[in-house]
C-alpha cells in the first residue's frame, strides 16, 4: 500500500472517529409524538401543503429537547451533539443515517424551501445548550430570557411559514413564554426528580419560605403555592398580550389556530391556579379543547 492510499485510509478512520465521538451510538429519539403534547402540533388547522414542515421543524425540536434531557450523556456529550445538529441545519456538516440526526437534515431543507429564517431552529439549541449546563434560575428575567430562546422561535417558525408581518412577533412571543412558563409549572415537579432541574426563581422561593426542595413533597406548601401563583400572574399578563394575536393574522386558518392556542392558554392557567401540579399532573380535557374552539370562533369574519 502507497503511502498516500495509508493517509486516505488514516484519514477516513479519523473521520469516522470523530463523527462517532460526536454523534455517539446511540440514537437519543424518545419516540415521543405530538399526542405527548398539551397543544396541537400540526393540527387539522394548519393547512394540509404546511403541514409536513410544521412535522418537520417540531421532530427537529422534539429530538433536541430528547438530547438535552437524556440522562445517560455528559453535559459535554450533550452539547457536542448539539454542535453538530447546528452544524447540520447550518450546511457544515453531514449528518448519519440515524433518525435523531437527519431531523436536523429535514429542517434544513424545509427551511431553504420555505424561506423560514433559520434563527428559528438554531436559536432552540441556544436553549437547550443552557439546559446542559444550568439548572437553577435567579430572576423572571432570566427565565424570560430562556424562553426566547426556548419557546418564542416556535410561533416565529409557524407565522414565518403563513407568510405573516412581523407585527405578530411580539403578542406572538408573549404567547410562546407563557406557554413554556405554563408548562414549567405543569412539570416541576417531575424537571426535580428526573433532571434536577428548577425553573422557579430562587429568590421567589427565598422570599415566600420555600425552597426548591418543597418541590419534592407531595404537597404544595403555601410558600411554594405563593410562588406559583405570582408565576401565573406573570402568565396572565402575557396572556392578555397574546389576545392580540389573532386580529394581527391575515390566513384564516391560521388565525382561528392561534385564538385557540391562547384560548388553551387561559384555560390552563386557570386550572394551575386551582390545582397542585405536585399532587398529580394538572392538564387540560377535552371540554377545554371544545372551549377554546368555541371562543376561537369569534375571530373569524
Amino acid at each position: 500500500m502507497t503511502g498516500q492510499h495509508v493517509n486516505a485510509t488514516q484519514s477516513r478512520q479519523d473521520a469516522l472517529r470523530t463523527d462517532q465521538d460526536v454523534w455517539g451510538t446511540e440514537d437519543v429519539s424518545s419516540g415521543k409524538g405530538a399526542a405527548d403534547e398539551n397543544f396541537p402540533v400540526g393540527s387539522l388547522l394548519i393547512s394540509r401543503r404546511l403541514r409536513p414542515h410544521v412535522h418537520a421543524y417540531y421532530d427537529f425540536a422534539r429530538v433536541i429537547d430528547d438530547i438535552v434531557d437524556n440522562d445517560r450523556l455528559t453535559s459535554e456529550a450533550k452539547i457536542a451533539r448539539l454542535d453538530a445538529m447546528e452544524d447540520v441545519v447550518l450546511g457544515r456538516r453531514e449528518a448519519p443515517l440515524r433518525r435523531d440526526a437527519q431531523t436536523a437534515v429535514r429542517v434544513r431543507r424545509t427551511l431553504a424551501v420555505t424561506g423560514v429564517p433559520v434563527e428559528t431552529a438554531t436559536d432552540l439549541i441556544v436553549a437547550f445548550r443552557r439546559d446542559a449546563v444550568e439548572n437553577r434560575y435567579e430572576s423572571w428575567e432570566e427565565l424570560a430570557d430562556y424562553c426566547r430562546y426556548s419557546a418564542n422561535p416556535v410561533g416565529r417558525f409557524l407565522l414565518g411559514l403563513h407568510g405573516e408581518s412581523a407585527a405578530t412577533f411580539g403578542p406572538s412571543d408573549a404567547l410562546c413564554t407563557s406557554l413554556q412558563v405554563l408548562n414549567h409549572l405543569q412539570d416541576c415537579a417531575d424537571d426535580l426528580r428526573t433532571l434536577d432541574r428548577c425553573y422557579l426563581p430562587l429568590p421567589w422561593l427565598a422570599r415566600e419560605g420555600a425552597s426548591v426542595d418543597d418541590l419534592r413533597a407531595a404537597y404544595a406548601s403555601p410558600g411554594l403555592r405563593r410562588v406559583m401563583n405570582a408565576l401565573l400572574d406573570r402568565v396572565d399578563a402575557l396572556n392578555d398580550e397574546a389576545g392580540r394575536l389573532p386580529g394581527l393574522v391575515r390566513d384564516r386558518r391560521m388565525r382561528l389556530y392561534c385564538a385557540v392556542i391562547v384560548g388553551l392558554a387561559r384555560r390552563l392557567a386557570v386550572r394551575l391556579r386551582r390545582q397542585d401540579p405536585l399532587a398529580g399532573r394538572v392538564k387540560l380535557t377535552r371540554g377545554d379543547a371544545v372551549g377554546a374552539l368555541a371562543g376561537a370562533l369569534r375571530v373569524l369574519p
